[in-house]
């Protein structure tokens, strides 16, 4: 098959299963998403290593030391589909400076790093345990949204894969909306928990990307995306939105 009858093919919604049969353009585009994704799991699982010790209980701490493993898992499994095309999966996970973090006040918008795909939320440093819950409940529910847009990806692999991965991700958000039950339930300041929230929620918007992508009419005829930056975005929202006020909490 050639590369125009590929495209042809993935513009009507076919799938692909194999790193021989990807046209170059295709594998770029695949690989970038795929890169994302891994360097953001291992940002994330590494910002959260650092406040594990700061859990107020032992059962908290347990909750945090499993989301740092499973996302690490999480990545691997990426990881080892980024292998298939070539990738050195060893070097790729020690050679990033997974824990480096920009000042909390600094604005860096959607952009990313020299150094390496995470998304832009994960160059923010966690400021303490109640701070680092909302951010991660923030966040996990907006990997659930991407996950709904993962999972139909036309790499057959990697959408099996990030089915996979979809329900772990799912559980952590709801480990978070659990622990600000908890921090609630022994006193934490319900203003100290919405100004994390005011902080994280533009932040964690960002990580949806722009709303004019110049890369989206070639990522939906690859079937790597079925839907808008702003869509994507939008459905978090209404879902954080709702999340967070029954939580006592409000969306900014």
């Amino acid at each position: 098959m050639s590369e125009m009858s590929i495209t042809d093919y993935l513009a009507q919604g076919g799938v692909l299963t194999n790193p021989e049969n990807v046209p170059a353009r295709y594998r770029a585009e695949l690989m970038r998403l795929m890169a994302t994704f891994v360097d953001s799991a291992l940002a994330g699982a590494a910002g959260f290593a650092d406040i594990i010790n700061e859990g107020p209980g032992i059962k908290e701490r347990i909750a945090a030391a499993k989301i740092v493993l499973e996302k690490t898992d999480n990545a691997d499994k990426v990881l080892s589909i980024m292998g298939d095309f070539g990738a050195n999966t060893a070097r790729y996970a020690n050679h990033h400076p997974w824990t480096d973090r920009v000042a909390r006040d600094a604005d860096i918008g959607t952009s990313r790093t020299d150094t390496d795909m995470r998304l832009s939320v994960f160059n923010y440093p966690m400021q303490g345990w109640s701070d680092a819950v909302v951010m991660n409940l923030l966040m996990g529910l907006a990997v659930g949204v991407q996950m709904s847009e993962f999972k139909r990806v036309s790499y057959a692999p990697l959408a099996e894969a990030f089915r996979a991965v979809g329900p772990v991700e799912a559980r952590h958000a709801e480990l978070a909306a659990e622990g600000i039950e908890r921090l609630v339930e022994t006193g934490t300041s319900m203003a100290d928990l919405q100004a994390s929230v005011d902080y994280w929620w533009p932040r964690v918007a960002a990580s949806f990307g722009k709303d004019v992508s110049t890369r989206a009419s070639q990522l939906q005829a690859f079937g790597l995306r079925h839907s808008s930056n702003a869509e994507l975005r939008e459905e978090w929202e209404a879902a954080a939105a709702t999340t967070l006020d029954k939580l006592g909490l409000s969306a900014p």
